[in-house]
């Protein structure tokens, strides 16, 4: 999960703190919307689509938070006694320190952290496989498909649905993008970074770990480096790679968790008061403490964290990303109905929401599935 915002002049995702500027909380489909005469029910879809996909980031977060901490502990108490959800509520005090940060603007410096994390821990991971796949403890590859029937077919349309999720972490430059002109170059140089960077991770550490373990690579390539309890790569270097991780999530979820920290404190912040004024200080603490509570709580009570990348990816992505903009541009600038854009755009349009359909039902289906297979707060 890699986030890359570009930089922006405003203090704020909703404009400058201390002034009035109206929100403007809409993604790059909808900045036809924002910035033309288009439909104005455009930001009451946007709005709430953008709002569920970056709380959901933070509870996935807070998971892969937990189980990254969890394995530091393994590695130094193999038969400790701790639970996943123990470690999911540690990483969220983290987080609650971390969200005070009080404006989207000065996270500018901790997002380059992150992105030179996730360049270095994919590469650590990208390594490792390498290394693990040519080894004489090398598991055995098996490259088969475990299901078959219906259970294929919905898995590949989860799949899918991750993926979309994998590739949508351009909301964030997406977002920042309306806060302030000039917002096409903004948003197109922050989204070529962002792009490059996930093709260059994504494609780098899904290869190399399927070349490695096979269809037995699990939802976290690290936990494959534990072969019967035992590491199949140096203590060092799996500690190293997993601070690596343990950062760049901390990171990450502040990023997320502040377009929805906006969408509170645009209802108890006074916008003409000072941002560390006792008046806006209190409600931000408050807020922002209730809203990490809750997503730390949803983690922990579900760890299934393939399964909340498929639900964010087919209720929130999906749409987002594919269907909304495609319908948007229609409407607004009105394409010639036998031009190649306007029937390109409904092609996309239908498909993806045939896509996100199917996925809806395949993503909801497996956690009917996983719920009967484990509890809640399940030591995954």
């Amino acid at each position: 999960m890699a986030a890359v915002v570009a930089d922006s002049s405003s203090d704020s995702i909703f404009g400058k703190e201390n002034g009035v500027h109206p929100p403007k909380q809409l993604d790059a489909g909808a900045l036809f919307v924002l910035k033309s005469k288009g439909p104005r029910w455009g930001k009451y879809v946007v709005g709430p689509l953008q709002f569920g996909i970056c709380y959901g980031a933070v509870v996935a977060g807070s998971l892969l938070g937990g189980q990254s901490l969890k394995f530091i502990y393994l590695l130094h108490n193999p038969n400790g006694t701790m639970k996943l959800y123990q470690f999911i509520s540690i990483f969220g005090v983290l987080i609650l320190f971390l969200a005070q940060i009080p404006s989207f603007h000065s996270l500018r410096h901790i997002n380059l952290v992150s992105l030179t994390l996730c360049l270095a821990f994919s590469a650590c991971v990208t390594a490792g496989t390498i290394h693990v796949g040519y080894s004489k403890n090398a598991p055995t590859r098996d490259y088969s498909l475990n299901s078959s029937g219906v259970n294929r077919v919905f898995g590949g349309v989860n799949a899918v649905s991750i993926i979309a999720t994998t590739y949508a972490c351009g909301i964030i430059p997406e977002i920042q993008a309306t806060i302030a002109p000039p917002v096409k170059g903004k948003m197109i140089k922050g989204l070529c970074v962002c792009y490059s960077v996930i093709l260059v991770t994504y494609f780098s550490v899904a290869i190399s770990g399927y070349w490695a373990f096979g269809n037995q690579a699990m939802g976290t390539v690290l936990s494959n480096f534990m072969g019967n309890g035992q590491p199949l790569l140096p203590t060092w270097f799996l500690l190293m790679t997993n601070i690596f991780i343990l950062l760049q999530i901390s990171a990450v979820t502040v990023v997320y968790l502040q377009p929805t920290n906006e969408v509170f404190e645009k209802w108890f912040a006074d916008p003409k008061m000072d941002q560390f004024s006792y008046r806006n200080v209190v409600p931000r603490l408050i807020s922002r403490s209730i809203s990490v509570i809750i997503g730390t709580l949803i983690a922990a009570m579900l760890p299934f964290f393939g399964d909340i990348m498929a639900v964010l990816g087919a209720f929130g992505c999906i749409p987002l990303d594919f269907i909304f903009p495609m319908v948007v541009y229609n409407v607004t600038f009105k394409p010639s109905k036998r031009g190649l854009v306007f029937w390109g755009n409904t092609f996309i349009a239908v498909a993806s929401t045939a896509l996100a359909a199917v996925g809806a039902i395949a993503s909801i289906r497996q956690i009917v599935v996983d719920a009967k297979a484990y509890r809640l707060f399940a030591n995954m």
